[in-house]
């Protein structure tokens, strides 16, 4: 199966931002958009790509600001990022499609998958929570995050992102997506809105996953009706990573 190589894709402007895009595979087959996570790119699930056993039409987006997308000066909000996937699978003509998403994608994922109206069949969701509660002692990790301190922990991650953005300024980024990860606004986390979920969704989480709690990822299976949970051992918040074709054992399963 085919990978994200930032060569083949496209741009497309939305609300002053190039937004990024590249599909790949045989346009009849059935369409899976990939949504990365925060100060990541598409290339991210690169990874699980081969371990695939159905054919897919492959679409990933970077999220504005991120890979080869530019950011603008709009305020970045997951319902930002919700409108920009959604022009971007309206401009590509997919009416129904199926989502893997990570973390902040996963939670964009989830916001497009509550409102009225939504074309997602089928959600994988990894690492990923229906809200950040206000004692959330993570809220202090993420408000942590500089680009110094970024740079430091993630050299590869701010090389590849130097080498791809057509405008890279790290420090403008983080100063944009911190306040999208602790709002509170109905701009940011879903909610109880996932009560309204109709698709099928498959929360994933690693047992070691220092960023999204058992307990969250339980509650939102809890939320969405016929919701499925997986947890998979020996992996962190990067499941698609630590335990690729454990993971994709049941991903396959419930997409097929």
């Amino acid at each position: 199966m085919a990978s994200f190589n930032h060569r083949d894709g496209e741009y497309l402007l939305l609300d002053g931002a190039e937004i990024y895009v590249e599909v790949h595979g045989d346009k009849t087959a059935p369409p899976l958009v990939f949504l990365h996570g925060g100060l990541g790119t598409m290339r991210d699930f690169n990874g699980i790509l081969p371990l695939f056993k159905q054919r897919f039409r492959l679409i990933g987006i970077d999220s504005r600001g991120h890979g080869k997308s530019t950011l603008d000066t709009a305020r970045m909000s997951y319902e930002r990022l919700q409108l920009d996937t959604i022009g971007v699978l309206k401009y590509l003509g997919v009416d129904r499609y199926s989502v893997v998403g990570f973390s902040d994608g996963g939670i964009t994922a989830l916001r497009m998958a509550a409102a009225a109206g939504s074309k997602i069949d089928k959600l994988v969701a990894v690492g990923t929570e229906m809200r950040l509660l206000p004692d959330n002692p993570v809220r202090e990790i993420l408000r942590s995050v500089t680009a110094r301190s970024w740079t430091e922990k993630f050299p590869e991650t701010v090389e590849l992102y130097q080498a791809l953005n057509p405008r890279p300024d790290l420090a403008a980024l983080i100063e944009a997506v911190v306040p999208m990860w602790l709002d509170d606004s109905p701009s940011g986390y879903p909610g109880e809105s996932v009560t309204r979920i109709q698709c099928g969704l498959l929360a994933v989480r690693g047992d070691d996953d220092n960023l999204v709690s058992r307990t969250s990822v339980f509650e939102l299976a809890q939320k969405v009706s016929g919701a499925k949970l997986l947890s998979i051992p020996f992996a962190g918040h990067e499941v698609h990573k630590d335990q690729a074709e454990l993971m994709m054992m049941s991903v396959n399963q419930f997409l097929a």
